[in-house]
């Protein structure tokens, strides 16, 4: 494996009897990244993080992390990463003091050595103030501030982190994100899930898991940019009989509810926009009215799901 990559797997795949959670995941992911997996509920997500960490084995293919591989050095590897899934074991009777204590002691680091980490992870954190407080009583953006800190005490090479601000405030989740970027800095990799598509457009690189299998995978600029269909923005009266019309094209590829408007894909190969306005207000949808726009990173996302199941259909 070439020095600068420090994850990198090879039709990596995870079955559950007959369902095929990850299906021949090819991925190569360089030392300091901030790397995004997203996908629905289901795609496989935390699947592929806990074969990357050594906590399940694949059914078939190799993954490397750090240089070691996932099924047959899982000791050597769990030294050089930290995981933190999505409910990670925080005591809530223990205060955020007691709980670094805790699990430095997991990690065989004796209270003496932990001093230093310990001030240096509360300041990062800002959660200096807090330490005596009951993790139960934490908000929950500070309660993942403390598991992001527990994950922290070996000083991990790469951090594998799950859906790690699902359900925290928006201001909280800008704060965690700020952590992570100065990590990085510090040269850790991350390699994050989340579903949400703000949080996307931070990392490096964004993978698309649909179904098991990786379906797209660049910068979210290029993704954005790269996408060959053309977005408008769809102005009507009746927005859910005007939706389904759009479906009856041939060369509409995804149609979704932003606001105040709709949000087209088309193939400019097959379809034109002003045949499709024409069309839409001679049926007596009108008025219609149509503008192109620069998608966003979920614009382009629904579209490429819609794409591959379209094409999963014509298979069938």
């Amino acid at each position: 494996m070439n020095d600068s990559i420090i994850i990198q797997t090879s039709n990596l795949t995870r079955s559950f009897g007959d369902l095929t959670a990850v299906s021949n995941l090819n991925l190569e992911i360089s030392r300091g990244e901030i790397f995004g997996l997203v996908g629905p509920d289901g795609a496989g997500k935390t699947t592929t993080l806990r074969m990357l960490c050594g906590l399940i084995d694949p059914s078939e293919g190799q993954a490397r992390v750090a240089g070691f591989d996932v099924t047959e050095e899982t000791e050597s590897l769990k030294d050089r990463i930290g995981y933190m899934a999505q409910r990670f074991g925080l005591y809530g009777d223990l205060t955020v003091e007691e709980n670094i204590f805790f699990y430095a002691d997991l990690f065989g680091i004796s209270h003496s050595g932990i001093g230093k980490s310990m001030a240096a992870l509360l300041k990062m954190t800002r959660m200096e103030p807090f330490q005596k407080r009951q993790a139960s009583k934490l908000s929950g953006g500070m309660k993942q501030k403390l598991a992001l800190m527990c994950t922290l005490l070996h000083r991990p090479q790469i951090l594998f982190l799950d859906e790690p601000t699902n359900g925290v405030d928006p201001l909280s989740r800008r704060d965690f994100w700020a952590i992570l970027y100065q990590l990085v800095k510090e040269g850790m990799t991350v390699f994050v899930t989340t579903s949400y598509m703000d949080e996307a457009e931070r990392c490096s690189r964004v993978g698309l898991l649909y179904k098991g299998r990786l379906i797209r995978c660049d910068s979210p600029s290029a993704i954005k940019n790269d996408f060959k269909e053309v977005c408008y923005e769809i102005k009507c009266s009746d927005q859910r009989k005007v939706k389904d019309g759009l479906y009856e094209f041939e060369g509409v590829i995804s149609v979704e509810l932003s606001g105040s408007s709709l949000h087209l894909f088309i193939s400019p190969d097959l379809i034109s926009i002003a045949e499709i306005e024409h069309t839409l207000n001679e049926r007596g949808l009108g008025p219609v009215t149509s503008k192109k726009i620069k998608p966003s990173l979920e614009d382009v996302f629904i579209a490429t799901i819609h794409k591959e199941q379209r094409i999963r259909s014509d298979k069938r």
